[in-house]
């Protein structure tokens, strides 16, 4: 990776490009039931992508082992996509758990 650090604006381009595209993918590969349901997985997944692009890129590119052949705004941009995309797919599962869990009105 570059020893150069991103301007502001470059950052803040790649962080919402990332985000905005892996939003706009999860929304695409699994239809949402409505206009609200799209509209929520969208912005849950561009504050995701916003929040934790950049340790999710560094921690892609490690394990990868690409750290040292891309650059920093692509580390960005592909963390925060790669981040926006799984959000709600983890919300999912934890929806889906916590239905398991409380499905008889919570009774122990």
């Amino acid at each position: 990776m570059s020893a150069e650090p991103l301007s502001g604006a470059a950052l803040w381009t790649a962080k919402l490009v990332g985000a905005g595209a892996g939003s706009a993918i999860s929304v695409a590969y699994l239809l949402p039931a409505g206009r609200r349901d799209a509209a929520a997985r969208f912005l849950i997944g561009v504050v995701t992508g916003i929040v934790f692009g950049a340790p999710a890129g560094l921690a892609l590119a490690q394990h990868l082992g690409i750290e040292d052949a891309i650059s920093a705004q692509e580390l960005v941009l592909m963390g925060s996509a790669a981040a926006s995309l799984s959000a709600w797919w983890a919300l999912g599962v934890l929806s889906r758990f916590a239905g398991t869990l409380f499905r008889d009105g919570g009774r122990p």
